[in-house]
C-alpha cells in the first residue's frame, strides 16, 4: 500500500462522537509507552501526525485520523501505568471497551507489545478480554530494534506460548521496529487486504 495522504481528523471523548463510521477503521491500543504515536507516524509516512511523548499515558481521547481518503487510523489511550487518578483510570476504561464494542466499521485492532520483555500480565489480560467481548485484534511486538533478534524471538515466542494456554486460534502477529522501519509493508499489506474485504461486504 501506498500512503498518499494521511490527515488528523478529530479527538472524541466517547465512541458516540467518533466520526460517520463509512469506512474501515483499524485501531492502535498498547500499554502506556509502548511506542505507539512512533509506529503509527511510520505507518502514516508522517513524523508528526501523531504527537510523540517520553511521558506515558499523553494519549486521553479517541484519536482518528483519515489515511488516503479510504480509512481510519485511531489512537486509543494506552493502558497500565500512566499515573492518573483512579477515577480517570475508570472513565478510559469504560471509553474505550464502549468504543471496541460498539464501533461498527472498526476491522480489527493492533495490540502494541513490547518485545524486550518477556510475557506481562497487564497485555496477557487485555487480549483475554478482547476475546471475551469477541474483538477481532492483531499483536505488534515493538522496538524489535532495542534488543538482540535472539532475545526479540524468545520473547515473541513466549508470548505466543503464554496465549496457547488458552486460546485455541492465535491471531496474526507482526514484529516491528520504527528506526529500521521493519513490519511497516507487512502492517500496510494487512490493512489493505482487510480494506478489500470491508468493500466487498459492503
Amino acid at each position: 500500500m501506498i500512503i498518499k495522504s494521511a490527515e488528523y481528523l478529530i479527538s472524541s471523548p466517547d465512541w458516540e462522537k467518533c466520526p460517520t463510521p463509512n469506512m474501515p477503521e483499524y485501531a492502535f491500543i498498547g500499554r502506556s509507552n509502548v511506542g505507539k504515536s512512533s509506529l503509527i507516524n511510520i505507518l502514516a509516512n508522517n513524523e508528526k501526525l501523531a504527537k510523540t511523548s517520553g511521558t506515558p499515558g499523553k494519549t486521553v481521547m479517541i484519536n482518528h485520523f483519515q489515511v488516503n481518503k479510504e480509512w481510519y487510523l485511531v489512537d486509543l489511550p494506552g493502558y497500565g501505568f500512566a499515573k492518573r487518578s483512579m477515577s480517570q483510570r475508570k472513565q478510559w476504561e469504560k471509553m474505550i471497551e464502549d468504543y471496541l464494542r460498539k464501533r461498527t466499521n472498526l476491522v480489527t485492532i493492533f495490540v502494541l507489545i513490547d518485545s524486550r520483555h518477556s510475557p506481562q500480565k497487564l497485555d496477557i489480560d487485555f487480549v483475554n478480554q478482547l476475546g471475551e467481548w469477541n474483538v477481532p485484534f492483531s499483536l505488534v511486538f515493538t522496538k524489535a530494534d532495542k534488543s538482540t533478534q535472539a532475545e526479540v524471538s524468545r520473547n515473541v515466542k513466549a508470548f505466543l506460548a503464554k496465549m496457547r494456554e488458552t486460546w485455541e486460534f492465535l491471531p496474526p502477529h507482526f514484529v516491528t521496529s520504527t528506526v529500521k522501519k521493519t513490519g511497516r509493508d507487512a502492517i500496510l499489506g494487512y490493512i489493505e487486504e482487510l480494506n478489500a474485504q470491508f468493500r466487498a461486504i459492503a
